[in-house]
């Protein structure tokens, strides 16, 4: 049997006549098995010039077309209290409806009449200012009454310095006629004397001339005098016109300086006044924060913080949101090295997960229960994951997505490329080689339109 001896029975025995023996050796059944072969050789060979359609799969999950419409947190601006929870979870809010209120924890907010004593420390500093803007119009009022009243002194005084001066050359005019009528009787006096010494004239004659000349130099004396009171006085009215313009000088650099601390007042006042306007608008913005309602219509997902008498910090999560209106578009990544033939608008082929389908990747048409989509965004910076995100939009012009879907639940894309002969494509995998790289059509006609 094995051959292993020199008796070797097949030579020996012949095994013709036997029925087994007809039935296994027949020649009939290589030759239909050899016809199966070359058929399924012909039909392998067919179908590697079949048409296949490249394509780039990625791994995603169901989101939303806009940011506005995703699934969104609440958060508190300031830290606070759960004090009362007004919605469940799975309630339907409009938007501005009352989800919960919180109490405040600061112990500069806690005053329940903070708003009402802000305001009326803004209303006393606003009195304030009033008051301040009244003083400032009085010493206004008080210096224009100084600089009136002054100018009045200096006319005054410089009517007097006017009369002075006439007075001097009153005075002047008297002094030379005095002079004059000095000479005049000391040139009689000595004519008389001389004639007297003569005997022509008596001694009584010669003392009347001398009587009469010491009256006039008596006279002259006191006209002089007069002169000298005079130019004293013109001297004292110039004085007099320095002390009222320096006298009154101080008196309105005094008033002008207590104007300016008035001002300085009222303007401090009126920052003063600013900041309790700002404080007590921002006390009441923060009392109107104490009820957490809803950015816009949706359902209440989830509380993420719970219970009564919780504390939280501010910019903490407080409850879930699902938008109730929003356009579903499928998130999903690709390798960097199928980026390059991504292109916005081409079209993908989504299969959803939990929706039954049958997928043939090399040809979509065949499938069944995959929905078309559009690219309409590609991430320009690479994710964590190490991959680039691309949006894909319903595409309005296939098959509409089912309803059932949700945001959150996986997707499965496959981006459809060229087509090329099965024989390629089982080459390129073989080799390992990327997808053939492409320019979409309505890039290329941009291209050229441009270079025209």
């Amino acid at each position: 049997m094995l051959n292993i001896s020199h008796n070797q029975l097949n030579k020996k025995v012949t095994l013709e006549g036997y029925g087994a023996f007809e039935k296994a050796f027949k020649s009939r059944h290589f030759r239909i098995f050899n016809k199966l072969l070359l058929i399924f050789g012909i039909i392998a060979i067919l179908i590697l010039f079949l048409p296949w359609t490249q394509n780039v799969t990625g791994k995603g999950f169901v989101t939303t077309l806009t940011p506005d419409q995703r699934p969104q947190t609440i958060q508190s601006p300031i830290p606070g209290r759960i004090e009362k929870w007004y919605v469940r979870e799975g309630d339907y809010v409009k938007k501005g409806d009352t989800i919960l209120f919180i109490s405040e924890i600061k112990n500069e907010y806690l005053d329940p009449k903070l708003v009402e004593r802000t305001k009326a420390q803004r209303d006393a500093k606003s009195r304030s200012v009033q008051s301040y803007h009244g003083k400032i119009t009085a010493l206004g009022t008080q210096i224009s009454a100084l600089k009136q009243e002054r100018e009045l002194k200096l006319q005054q005084s410089k009517n007097k310095l006017i009369v002075s001066r006439l007075k001097v050359k009153s005075d002047s005019i008297d002094l030379q006629a005095a002079r004059t009528n000095m000479m005049i009787a000391e040139r009689q006096f000595n004519r008389t004397q001389t004639l007297q010494k003569e005997g022509l004239k008596a001694v009584t004659d010669v003392e009347g001339k001398r009587l009469k000349l010491q009256e006039t130099q008596a006279k002259l004396i006191s006209q002089e005098n007069k002169l000298l009171s005079s130019r004293n006085s013109v001297i004292n009215a110039q004085i007099e016109i320095s002390r009222i313009e320096a006298s009154y000088a101080d008196k309105i650099a005094k008033a002008s300086s207590d104007r300016f601390t008035a001002e300085s007042s009222q303007f401090e006042a009126e920052a003063e006044v600013s900041k309790l306007d700002n404080a007590s608008a921002n006390y009441e913005i923060r009392n109107a924060l104490y009820y957490i309602t809803a950015p816009q219509n949706g359902y209440i997902n989830k509380a993420l913080r719970a219970g009564l008498g919780e504390t939280f910090k501010e910019g903490e999560k407080l409850v879930g949101i699902m938008p109730a209106n929003y356009d579903l578009a499928v998130e999903t990544y690709v390798n960097p090295i199928d980026l390059p033939l991504i292109h916005p608008g081409e079209n993908v082929r989504i299969q959803f997960d939990g929706w039954p389908a049958i997928f043939f990747r090399g040809w979509p048409n065949a499938s069944f229960g995959t929905y078309a989509g559009k690219i309409v965004a590609i991430e320009t910076f690479i994710s964590e994951n190490g991959k680039f995100r691309v949006l894909i939009a319903p595409d309005k012009d296939e098959e509409t997505w089912p309803k059932g879907v949700r945001v959150g639940s996986g997707a499965f894309t496959i981006a459809l490329l060229e087509n090329v002969p099965i024989w390629y494509e089982i080459w390129r995998q073989f080799n390992g080689f990327p997808p053939n790289y492409y320019t979409p059509d309505n890039e290329q006609q941009t291209k050229a339109k441009t270079k025209k």
